[in-house]
């Protein structure tokens, strides 16, 4: 035995650290893995794909009739200056739906595949990120199994698929600023403890400005992610040793004023003015009665929410990816004092500075949970105070908190993996077959939630493929109508998703709808067919 092995040094190596052969079998777990995560893989990929394949029969419905028409009219400017001065004060989310209109039909269907993708890529990144801080190896192949499943569950595991995913305005409003998010987490993380200067300031001026853009896209993500910044910038305070600089907190700061601005120019706007004047007189948003009206609004969600047991799979993934990771990386070297009986690893010893504290420590991993309890709570607050009692069932607003409950679901099943991993492989002749009935119980978890997706999702496509067929047929008999100079012409409702069509209302001096596909075929009016 070497010197310092008898001095306490504990050596633990894998079963093939360096991916040399060493000529024998490969034991179960590091077998079971790889096609536990090409299973999720294969699975969750087919679910989004789907999702992706119908934006081709995606027609216009609802509010796209109004933006199709203003852009094609008015430019994309003059749809900017639209929603401020008359609709909404939403400038960046009437700017973003000029460019998408502007490109006819071809930018509505492109736009599910664009965010699916961009949100892959961006799950991707910051699973890498976070495997690395806890000193793994990240499996590319469960990452992105994992962040497929987790989109999988975000489009279809709610009330309102085809609203989340299909319908441009919605996703606009709602699915793309947690794009938006996660990409600027990247710069943030990317940026505040860049060596060059000139990198920290651009990214300090990013926080700033997406913040603003973000602030007048969408009020719900403007509530949950400032939430989740405030409470980032406390616990980055160099005071708590989370963070050795001011430069996180700074970034946090700035991102929080820059969403002020933007909701401070969204409220303030002509439009926004306008239309709170169209809404009947209610209590005060603070009152006695109307925060236990918010309170049972923010019940029936999350009633609805966890009662779709499906949401469960964004942990079992977690949890996956948690035990490949640490099945991946190489068990490093450990001394142990003789007299303090206490393990560091080789480097690690007193001029590495004192880490946080175990309090801080517990408030950052507890900190997914106040953003979602008060995040949603705040969406609740804003739906009520914006559509009134029935406000809550706008479930497309409960992306800006449902991503992060999922992110935060699968980060503590990555915990729980790369805790447990290590203990249950140290458990001698029965370690493996532990590990394999840990990494089987997980897959078929998930497995069974993705299944439990399919008849929603099956549901959805028929919809929606019926609705273009016909969409298709009643807009060329309207356009060969026009074009013999019909100026009434007849329409037959085509509803999807629980979005308005024309006719929704009895009044047709009213009906929005009716006026907005009017102005896009350029008739005076439209009767029902």
């Amino acid at each position: 035995m070497s010197t310092v092995a008898a001095e306490g040094e504990d050596l633990v190596t894998p079963s093939s650290p360096t991916g040399r052969n060493t000529g024998r079998p490969r034991p179960l777990p590091h077998a079971l893995l790889p096609a536990a995560g090409a299973t999720l893989l294969a699975a969750a990929g087919a679910l989004v794909a789907v999702g992706c394949f119908l934006g081709l029969y995606i027609r216009p419905t609802s509010d796209d009739w109004c933006a199709a028409w203003k852009t094609r009219d008015l430019g994309v400017l003059g749809i900017t200056a639209d929603f401020y001065t008359t609709q909404n004060g939403r400038v960046a989310n009437a700017f973003l739906s000029g460019l998408l209109y502007s490109g006819g039909p071809a930018g509505t269907k492109l736009l599910p595949t664009l965010i699916a993708v961009s949100l892959t890529a961006a799950l991707v990144l910051l699973g890498r990120r976070l495997l690395r801080t806890l000193g793994h190896a990240p499996p590319l192949l469960l990452l992105t199994a994992c962040a497929l499943a987790l989109q999988a569950l975000l489009y279809y595991a709610g009330t309102r698929s085809y609203q989340v995913l299909l319908w441009a305005p919605a996703t606009i409003s709602h699915t793309l600023p947690s794009v938006i998010g996660l990409w600027a987490l990247l710069l943030a993380l990317t940026t505040v403890n860049h060596p060059r200067p000139a990198v920290r300031t651009a990214g300090l001026a990013g926080a700033l400005l997406i913040g603003f853009a973000l602030g007048t896209l969408s009020e719900p993500f403007a509530l949950v992610s400032g939430l989740l910044a405030a409470l980032t910038a406390v616990l980055c305070l160099p005071r708590l040793r989370l963070a050795p600089t001011w430069r996180p907190f700074t970034w946090c700061l700035l991102w929080c004023t820059g969403l002020a601005c933007g909701l401070a120019v969204l409220y303030t706007s002509p439009g926004a003015r306008w239309r709170r004047a169209q809404q009947p007189e209610k209590p005060p948003m603070l009152s006695t009665a109307e925060l236990r009206a918010t309170y049972e609004d923010w019940l029936h969600m999350w009633d609805t929410v966890t009662g779709q047991r499906a949401y469960l799979a964004a942990a079992a993934a977690g949890l996956l990816l948690g035990l490949a990771a640490t099945l991946r990386t190489p068990r490093t070297r450990t001394r142990t004092n003789p007299r303090t009986r206490t393990r560091t690893r080789p480097g690690a010893g007193a001029g590495s500075g004192a880490g946080p504290g175990r309090p801080a420590r517990a408030a950052l991993l507890l900190l997914p949970l106040p953003v979602v309890v008060l995040g949603s709570f705040a969406v609740a607050a804003g739906l009520r105070s914006g559509y009134g009692p029935t406000g809550w069932t706008y479930a497309r607003t409960w992306t800006s908190y449902l991503l992060p409950m999922e992110l935060a679901l699968c980060g503590y099943g990555v915990l729980l993996g790369a805790w447990a991993g290590p203990r249950l492989a140290a458990r001698g002749p029965a370690g493996p077959g532990a590990l394999a009935a840990a990494t089987t119980a997980a897959l078929c978890l998930t497995m069974a939630s993705m299944a439990s997706l399919v008849p929603a999702l099956q549901q959805l496509t028929t919809t929606t493929v019926a609705r273009s067929v016909a969409w298709d047929a009643q807009n060329a008999r309207i356009r060969a109508e026009t074009a013999r100079g019909a100026t009434d012409v007849g329409y037959r409702p085509l509803p999807i998703g629980n979005l308005a069509e024309p006719f929704f209302t009895s009044d047709y001096r009213r009906d929005w709808v009716a006026a907005c596909v009017s102005r896009w075929y350029d008739v005076n009016r439209i009767h029902r067919r």
